[in-house]
């Protein structure tokens, strides 16, 4: 059961990413107002890290049967890690920070798009290509 849960939020985080990349693509500005809006309030700012931390739990739990899996372990642990910081920072501060750093960065959207679809596609296929080799 808890393999079955880890794999459909780790499916769930690859496709999220690539529902991303084409926002990112095709309405540049609303992904842009989509990002910003993660530290837009205490709500979305716990409501991130309570995603950010249950994939990196899924991560932590099906890495090791996934394609690429010394990857997905280490991504796993520093999505824990740089969430358990963002815990201790007041979700303002993560606002402050986020006010200044993601509208400058939104030159770059299109690109951003692109790496967040190689990673939700790498999400995919290293779920995919594990259980293949499983089973």
């Amino acid at each position: 059961m808890a393999a079955i849960l880890a794999s459909t939020a780790v499916a769930l985080a690859g496709i999220y990413l690539i529902g991303l990349a084409t926002l990112s693509v095709f309405q540049p500005s609303f992904a842009s107002r989509f990002l910003l809006g993660f530290a837009g309030s205490a709500q979305a700012h716990y409501a991130e890290l309570s995603a950010r931390s249950v994939v990196g739990f899924a991560l932590v739990h099906q890495a090791p049967s996934m394609l690429f899996s010394g990857f997905f372990r280490i991504f796993a642990w520093v999505l824990l890690a740089t969430t358990a910081g963002l815990l201790l920072v007041p979700w303002r501060w993560h606002h402050r920070f986020a006010q200044k750093v993601v509208p400058p960065a939104m030159r770059y959207i299109k690109l951003i798009g692109v790496a967040s679809f190689l990673l939700g596609a790498v999400f995919l296929i290293g779920l995919i290509g594990g259980a293949s080799l499983d089973g």
